[in-house]
């Protein structure tokens, strides 16, 4: 391979804006940024998307439909030498062109809180239009004095559409693509193609190369499963905002009672490579926030998945999970308890240390027993009913509280009917003192 070789990834990146395909929600003619690209009106942003919708390449249009110098850096490799370096160019760009100079930082969520401030006073007098990309949310992953002074683009996965396009063109280009290997391909397997690449122009496009050093004819279904049969090309970060955004629907779907989109959100997941124990953990957490006495057997059947994943692994045990999670999503609502338990948490911080009241403290010694703990304190089971009517076991100074209110579902109909009959006899028992 010679010293100048460049993937097709690379060499394949669109000359003009006219060539760039898709992200046409903010690209689209009547759009800002395209009439700001077109008019030249540069601004400094932000483009945050999952990889291979074309952040860098949208960056280096910019610059060339512009006119402006392009410098790039990459936050996992630079530092704050290489910023100031970067800004000299830009500074000297200036004086002697008097143009203006982007600075392209790739993931730029890999900076430091002092690295991004290194940016800001350039940002802020001109001397560079500074245009970042970020696969993760930069609400949580930048300065907000930087973030206050970008707008931010959401760039999205491309549709298979788009990614057909960019393969079709691929195969075409005879001077920087494919074009000379007259490749054939028929069309439900360049669809398969397209989607195997989940999204991300530069991994179908790598997918494309791989396939093309493997054939000198036709690129077959067996072929495209032959490359993929070795892992999922899902995109999965394990960790970071796709990760979250999938459990959140999940736990969403299970709430909304939508067994079949839960069960899609869980083998997404499972598809990507999370680990089966964090759902099964979240599972048990749904459990008893979603259902709660609603349905006290779903927390039950939850904990058994988890067991099952435990003792059986892949792929009983997910199995399993998605016995509960069906179960769940299926189950009568309530979210009682899990309101309950915040409403004593806040008082239980807000009303400070209170003293247990005496009737209700344990009295082993004589000494307690003289000082009267336990006095007074009614033993439910010698009451009628086994309850206490009008008892009360909050401390001194703190009036009773109600935090648990049954849902009008499942078990806690009868949950709420015990209650209101316990309710009214303690405020007949408080009439009677």
């Amino acid at each position: 391979m010679s010293n100048d070789y460049r993937p097709l990834a690379d060499r394949m990146r669109p000359k003009k804006l006219d060539e760039y395909i898709g992200q046409l929600h903010i690209l689209s003619n009547d759009k800002p940024l395209y009439q700001a690209i077109e008019q030249g009106n540069l601004h400094s942003m932000i483009f945050w998307g999952p990889p291979g919708t074309g952040k860098t390449t949208l960056a280096k249009l910019i610059s060339n439909s512009c006119d402006a110098k392009f410098l790039a850096l990459s936050a996992v490799l630079s530092g704050v030498k290489d910023i100031r370096s970067a800004i000299d160019q830009a500074i000297n760009h200036r004086d002697v062109y008097n143009k203006d100079t982007i600075l392209f930082v790739d993931e730029v969520h890999r900076f430091n809180k002092t690295q991004q401030d290194a940016f800001l006073p350039y940002v802020e007098n001109g001397t560079i239009v500074f245009i970042g990309a970020t696969t993760e949310n930069p609400s949580f992953e930048m300065n907000n004095a930087l973030l206050s002074r970008l707008r931010v683009y959401v760039l999205k996965s491309l549709e298979t559409e788009d990614i057909m396009k960019i393969l079709n063109q691929a195969l075409l280009d005879k001077t920087n693509g494919l074009g000379t290997l007259e490749l054939s391909i028929k069309n439900d397997v360049l669809i398969k193609l397209a989607n195997s690449a989940d999204g991300d122009a530069r991994r179908g496009l790598n997918l494309l190369e791989i396939l093309s050093d493997l054939t000198d004819k036709e690129i077959t279904n067996e072929l495209i499963n032959e490359v993929l049969k070795d892992g999922s090309l899902r995109r999965f970060d394990k960790g970071g905002e796709v990760f979250y955004d999938q459990i959140s629907a999940l736990h969403k779907a299970v709430r909304g009672s939508s067994p079949d989109a839960s069960l899609y959100w869980f083998v997404r997941m499972i598809d990507g490579g999370c680990d089966p124990f964090y759902i099964a953990r979240r599972v048990v957490r749904i459990a008893s926030e979603d259902i709660g006495n609603a349905d006290p057997r779903a927390i039950r059947l939850a904990l058994d998945a988890w067991e099952t994943q435990e003792r059986l692994g892949s792929p009983e045990g997910e199995l399993a999970i998605a016995q509960a999670i069906v179960y769940l999503a299926c189950a009568p609502k309530s979210n009682a308890v899990y309101s309950a338990y915040n409403q004593a948490t806040k008082d239980a911080k807000d009303l400070g240390s209170k003293d247990v009241p005496l009737h209700l403290r344990n009295s082993p010694t004589k000494l307690m027993k003289d000082l009267n703990y336990g006095r007074d304190y009614r033993y439910a089971h010698n009451e009628i009913d086994a309850y206490a009517a009008g008892e009360n076991y909050f401390p001194e100074g703190v009036s009773s509280r109600e935090y648990y209110h049954p849902v009008n579902r499942g078990l806690e109909i009868k949950i709420a009917e015990k209650l209101a009959t316990l309710r009214a006899r303690d405020k007949e028992a408080k009439l009677q003192k």
